[in-house]
């Protein structure tokens, strides 16, 4: 193991112990955050109108609270992306992550505070990592980069102070600036809206760089590695980058494309972790890479309901606790979050 290595292992125990206590105590993790919530937001146009400051437990929330889907909250977004502040979060809210939308609107917009970069994705991102060298300790990631494949940003439309675009362009945007040492490619190469430029300036930079790490949707990663493999010259993946060991991907179902994946390596395999980071939040890791499972993040200022199977068509349905879910059961996700999404059914099932 190198020092380096060493290092971030030991500062990864701390963060593991933590993990594994809030696999111990699910529901009186699930209890702080929503009181932190609550705290955080009472004086919000929001928390006043339902007052947060007179709910002391998750029933007394349900109660207090309707449930919202996008259409119905939508009111609250439009006028935070108008520019008005302190409506459904207390921090100033600038970035809205643009997603498709399976309701009447064509796109949703997502808000993303900045506690929801911070105390979510990106300490997330950071739990990704913690649980892979767990398994792996004498990986060899940072001695090399991660070559992360997103998307682009643009101003908004509404407010000129107002960004909008997809989730993985906003946390690169706002990565702080150590970050840009341990990644490739430059932000103005990996922030272009122009999808065949993007891929092509990408693969010609990032081939001679030590990339240790993948990073993205399946789909889109599996063409930008064809297109560095054909411009290199080689045949595999491996030959180019023989110190690669991870890809962290998302977004869409891996196991279309395992094979292919498996296909670019002609004398290594690599290890395939899964996250589920949404532009609503970050949910899930999957903690085992010998298992197809992930798990639900219970501490990173998501607060989670469930919607049972039987409650689903219902107009006012009931909503579960964590501790009152049963295993093998399907459930619809309700979420409040530290963006200030509130109760939020999210249609994930």
């Amino acid at each position: 193991m190198s020092i380096l290595n060493s290092l971030i292992h030991w500062f990864n125990i701390k963060r593991i112990n933590q993990i594994e206590l809030m696999k111990r105590y699910p529901q009186e993790v699930q209890n702080e955050v929503l009181a932190n919530l609550l705290i955080k937001a009472r004086d919000t146009e929001f928390g006043k109108k339902y007052a947060f400051h007179k709910i002391e437990t998750p029933q007394q929330f349900a109660e207090s609270v309707p449930l919202f889907n996008y259409d119905t909250f939508k009111f609250y977004i439009d006028r935070v992306m108008q520019g008005q502040q302190n409506i459904i979060w207390p921090s100033d809210i600038k970035w809205f992550a643009k997603s498709s939308g399976t309701t009447s609107s064509k796109s949703k917009f997502i808000p993303v505070s900045k506690e929801a970069l911070e105390d979510c994705h990106y300490k997330g991102g950071r739990d990704v990592i913690a649980l892979y060298l767990k398994q792996n300790p004498d990986s060899e990631l940072f001695l090399g980069k991660t070559l992360a494949l997103g998307g682009s940003h643009k101003i908004s439309e509404f407010n000129s102070d107002l960004y909008y675009g997809d989730l993985s362009a906003i946390l690169m945007q706002n990565l702080p600036f150590w970050a840009e040492f341990l990644r490739t490619p430059n932000l103005d190469i990996a922030l272009m809206d122009e999808w065949e430029a993007k891929i092509d300036k990408m693969a010609q930079k990032t081939i001679r760089h030590k990339v240790t790490v993948l990073a993205g949707v399946p789909s889109w990663m599996m063409v930008l590695i064809k297109h560095i493999i054909k411009i290199s010259g080689k045949q595999y993946l491996d030959e180019i980058w023989p110190q690669l060991e991870l890809f962290i991907h998302g977004g869409i179902s891996f196991e279309p494309y395992r094979h292919y994946f498996k296909s670019f390596f002609k004398n290594k395999s690599i290890h395939y972790m899964e996250t589920y980071n949404a532009s609503e939040g970050f949910f899930a890791i999957q903690d085992n890479l010998y298992e197809s499972d992930m798990l639900l993040m219970l501490d990173l200022g998501i607060y989670y309901e469930f919607i049972p199977l039987n409650e689903w068509e219902k107009e006012n349905p009931k909503t579960l606790t964590i501790s009152e879910v049963e295993i093998n059961k399907p459930y619809a996700l309700v979420i409040s979050t530290n963006a200030g999404l509130w109760r939020y059914r999210n249609n994930l099932y």
